[in-house]
């Protein structure tokens, strides 16, 4: 008789599949969870004894090209964090002129639209399952694609929108002799809606490592960690956001300290969670 195929089981949020378990009648069981696969390019391979190991199941050029990747993604949000962080700080304290505060989020701007585009490419250019559990399958190399039904995909792309969107804003800012209601149209409602963007793209995060719909407490877990301080983040700045409103009324900000304040502490987060992500690699 031949070997019995063995039996698969898929988990996910929703319609998104994020773990395949493929359980042998003889030998270990293999499973393939979304994040670590297409972060580190390994699979988790339980023996007969219950206990899992990570196992690398990617081949050595595709490692490599996480690596570079994951090193591109992690130093962009890393910069971007903190140039943040000084813009509000001059801002805060006083020490420039509103332009080069502005200047200096212009440019963290910059290095968190290529954090968004490289987080879409490790998606795009990450290793697959193949059927039955054996070794990750990498594709050529795509500087696009279009794959709804990939929660990371869908994670990811909507944080790269959420960065251009963030690029209005910041450009906007430049601009001067504008009216309250200009300045809440071209600068604040660009700043809310990447705001948004954020706090969506962490939320589909969530799901991809909780397998279902968040919450969920997974504190061993490094991608767990990552998400959660990037999302920590996110509230920060949509906290900062709501309170940069300019009122009609007087033409002042709602308040202009926790607008600052939420903005320095929320990137702060980004790069911390940058920091994190570099040891998030195979």
């Amino acid at each position: 008789m031949g070997e019995r195929e063995p039996e698969q089981r898929a988990e996910g949020a929703g319609p998104f599949t994020t773990r395949l378990t493929w359980r042998r009648p003889e030998g270990p069981t293999v499973v393939w969870e979304s994040r670590p696969a297409r972060r580190r390019g390994a699979l988790s391979v339980r023996g007969p004894g219950g206990e899992a190991t990570m196992s690398p199941a990617a081949d050595a050029e595709a490692l490599a090209r996480l690596r570079r990747l994951n090193a591109i993604a992690s130093g962009a949000f890393v910069i971007g964090g903190a140039l943040f962080a000084l813009g509000a700080a001059i801002a805060q304290f006083g020490s420039g002129t509103a332009v080069e505060s502005a200047s200096v989020y212009f440019a963290g701007g910059l290095f968190f639209n290529t954090g968004g585009y490289t987080s879409l490419l490790q998606v795009l250019n990450a290793p697959r399952h193949s059927e039955g559990g054996g070794r990750l399958v990498t594709a050529a190399w795509r500087w696009w694609g279009y794959e709804p039904m990939r929660l990371a995909w869908v994670s990811t792309f909507v944080l790269f929108v959420g960065t251009l969107v963030f690029a209005v804003n910041l450009l906007d800012s430049f601009l001067q002799g504008l009216t309250v209601q200009q300045v809440n149209r071209l600068i604040w409602t660009p700043d809310v809606i990447g705001c948004v963007l954020f706090l969506v793209s962490g939320h589909l995060a969530f799901a991809e490592i909780c397998h279902r719909s968040p919450p969920c407490l997974r504190s061993r877990s490094l991608g767990w960690w990552v998400v959660a301080v990037n999302q920590l983040g996110s509230v920060l700045f949509m906290v900062s956001a709501l309170a940069a409103f300019t009122r009609p009324a007087t033409g002042s900000l709602v308040n202009t300290d926790i607008a600052n304040w939420g903005t320095l502490t929320g990137a702060l987060c980004f790069s911390l969670g940058g920091m994190l992500q570099a040891f998030e690699r195979p």
